[in-house]
């Protein structure tokens, strides 16, 4: 019999027990480690490589949906929280299932079989999204080994760079994975305003407009930076800088 290996992520131990007597009530699984932080769970799932995970959406240094943004072989997700407002991001995020806490004994047994009907049908996992809807107040990256949480307030600008964008900060630049669209979409746009095609800026970090030429502007960034300004990012940027 094939063994699924199974890694349960929370902050809440009684959560994780839970979790875990369930899965005891199942031969096809194994519950190869249990974290207690976003932190954790990306070094078990490297380890590991697990074929499903439960995952607490709220916990401390790292959420849920944040480590998913992280992780490079994606396994089924099961998220797991007591705030059923993320219901609609744990459908943008393409999990397999979305648990309310408590977790009560039949519900868990639906995911479970939807597991197994869905590892039946297509072995392969399917992809997150990671295009979620809402508005996000940090930017959380990888880069080798380390994790790096950018608070939006650091962000000068960012700059399209064919499928990825560069995340500009007055302490250097970071390249992710992502489109343009998620930012001008996920962004307060109380702060960020996207003036070109190539462009989102950071208002609180412009400290003025200049003439190119006739009609053409440039955004100056504090950091001395000029960005081209579209006609339409020029109407924009102008009427909140009034």
């Amino acid at each position: 019999m094939k063994k699924f290996k199974a890694i349960i992520i929370d902050d809440e131990k009684l959560g994780r027990e839970l979790i875990k007597s369930y899965l005891s009530g199942y031969p096809e699984f194994t519950t190869e480690a249990e974290c207690s932080d976003g932190f954790e769970g990306l070094k078990a799932i490297r380890e590991i490589n697990p074929d499903i995970i439960f995952l607490d959406i709220q916990m401390p240094k790292l959420s849920g949906l944040e480590m998913l943004e992280l992780i490079d072989v994606k396994p089924f997700v099961v998220l797991v929280t007591a705030y059923d407002e993320f219901a609609v991001q744990a459908f943008e995020f393409n999990a397999l299932d979305y648990l309310l806490k408590p977790v009560e004994k039949e519900r868990f047994d639906i995911t479970i079989k939807r597991f197994l009907t869905e590892h039946r049908v297509n072995a392969a996992p399917r992809e997150p999204l990671n295009e979620s809807s809402q508005k996000i107040t940090r930017i959380v990256l990888k880069e080798r080994e380390k994790v790096i949480i950018i608070p939006l307030e650091k962000i000068l600008y960012i700059e399209a760079q064919d499928d990825y964008v560069m995340i500009h900060t007055g302490e250097g630049k970071h390249l992710r994975k992502q489109t343009m669209k998620y930012f001008d979409e996920a962004l307060d746009p109380e702060n960020f305003i996207r003036i070109h095609r190539s462009y989102i800026i950071n208002i609180n970090h412009i400290s003025g407009i200049e003439l190119f030429e006739k009609d053409l502007y440039y955004a100056v960034m504090n950091n001395g930076k000029k960005l081209p300004l579209s006609r339409q990012g020029y109407s924009k940027l102008k009427e909140k800088l009034i």
